[in-house]
């Protein structure tokens, strides 16, 4: 009798949310059958972490209030860009040019409005909500979305970039949903920005999902730097989908300063689909952070590789779990993955776990993975260049890191991340 007057009451939460943003029935549909997976479903089994004990799957559905907590501009860019703080809208910005040749960068509710047949088809179909109890309650109560769509045959040269901040004072749950949707033969660079801002201390969760779909023929090229405070406790999901002869490129930059799971996903369906996942992260203090990283090849041809770098200090633990899968009938794939761990402390943890999948004989797979200290002979090298010690150091702990930097498409944002590298660093 508890469940179900629980379930009642959040499906009529649910039902004024919708009403309240006009939503379509199908999102509505969605949203309601999500409740009923969540609560039949369990909690993902992600390796080397009890993410039960997290107690992530909290089903509350309520919006954010402006704090004052807001991100402040010297000067727009010159470049698309939105930014919302927990679940408002701050600001939208895009060229003329690109508006008239379909482009839409925008929040949910806009997007539907603009193009509701391509949202009902893409929704919520990489990441469904009958996979596990935090995609259905991310699918029944997210609060807040952006959606990216370009359309066939346009190649934007600007990047993208999207901000998406949670306030520190606030409460409400950091519950968002994002839908990127590339054409065929349309290129496009996207940068994603996760952060806390404001100096509360407001414990919350989190629970954020990507979904990318690359048509055949697309070039996606997606960045991202995840700040999420020490508040915060959650759990970043990414996904995409690969058509024939499409790419996408991720570089993502593992920054927290709370406990987080980064649960990154390609699937490569076409033939000659192509994924390459770079990610590099830090741990420090008492925090957990696990990132779990999945190629998965069922086009013939298709080539997925994994790069993962790591640095941990303190008491931090960082965990890279590599898994490569190779489906039967995907001849001539080619699987390759790679995480290592740098050890700065006696008193951390560090994994890095690989993992292949092999179902097809005619491919190319390997791995690779190590758990160790800074190298030596690296350091003594640049010494007899005549730096000291901890220049030395420094130098090969951001080369060891700098796969990803070098891949943030906009200089002002690098240098930011590099700010960020050093902070978490110590230096």
């Amino acid at each position: 009798m508890k469940n179900s007057l629980k379930n009642y009451m959040i499906n009529e939460e649910i039902s004024n949310f919708s009403l309240a943003h006009s939503e379509p029935v199908w999102l509505q549909e969605l949203r309601q059958n999500s409740v009923h997976y969540y609560n039949e479903l369990n909690i993902p089994f992600i390796e080397k972490v009890r993410l039960d004990r997290w107690k992530l799957d909290e089903l509350i559905l309520n919006e954010s209030e402006i704090t004052g907590n807001v991100p402040t501009f010297t000067e727009l860019a010159n470049h698309p860009m939105l930014v919302q703080v927990g679940s408002q809208n701050i600001l939208e910005q895009m060229s003329p040019e690109l508006a008239e040749q379909g482009v839409l960068f925008t929040d949910l509710s806009s997007a539907l409005t603009e193009i509701p047949d391509v949202l009902e088809k893409y929704f919520a179909q990489l990441v469904k909500p009958n996979e596990n109890k935090l995609a259905a309650m991310n699918t029944a109560v997210f609060n807040s979305a952006a959606v990216l769509y370009v359309p066939d045959h346009v190649e934007v040269k600007v990047p993208f970039e999207g901000i998406y901040c949670q306030d520190s004072a606030s409460d409400v749950p950091f519950y968002k949903r994002i839908l990127i949707i590339v054409g065929k033969n349309s290129k496009v660079e996207y940068l994603e920005r996760l952060q806390t801002i404001g100096d509360g201390k407001v414990k919350i969760k989190a629970n954020i999902v990507a979904e990318v779909f690359a048509a055949q023929g697309a070039q996606v090229k997606f960045s991202a730097i995840d700040e999420l405070g020490q508040n915060v406790t959650g759990m970043v999901t990414r996904r995409g989908l690969i058509g024939d002869n499409a790419s996408i490129d991720w570089s993502i930059g593992v920054m927290n300063d709370g406990d987080i799971v980064a649960d990154f996903d390609s699937e490569l369906r076409g033939q000659g689909s192509h994924s390459n996942i770079k990610a590099v992260g830090i741990s420090t203090g008492k925090q957990t952070q696990v990132v779990n990283t999945r190629v998965t090849n069922y086009g013939r041809n298709s080539v997925g590789h994994i790069l993962q770098n790591g640095v941990i200090l303190d008491r931090g633990t960082l965990t890279f779990n590599g898994i490569g899968h190779i489906i039967h009938g995907a001849a001539g794939a080619d699987a390759q993955q790679e995480s290592r761990v740098l050890m700065l402390s006696d008193k951390g943890r560090g994994d890095a776990n690989p993992i292949l999948l092999i179902d097809e004989n005619d491919v190319t797979a390997g791995h690779a993975a190590s758990v160790g200290q800074v190298d030596e002979e690296d350091l003594y090298y640049m010494q007899s260049r005549g730096l000291d010690e901890d220049t030395a150091r420094k130098l090969v702990i951001r080369g060891f890191l700098g796969s990803v930097v070098t891949e943030i498409p906009i200089k002002a944002v690098r240098e930011e991340f590099i700010t960020t590298i050093d902070r978490k660093l110590g230096i």
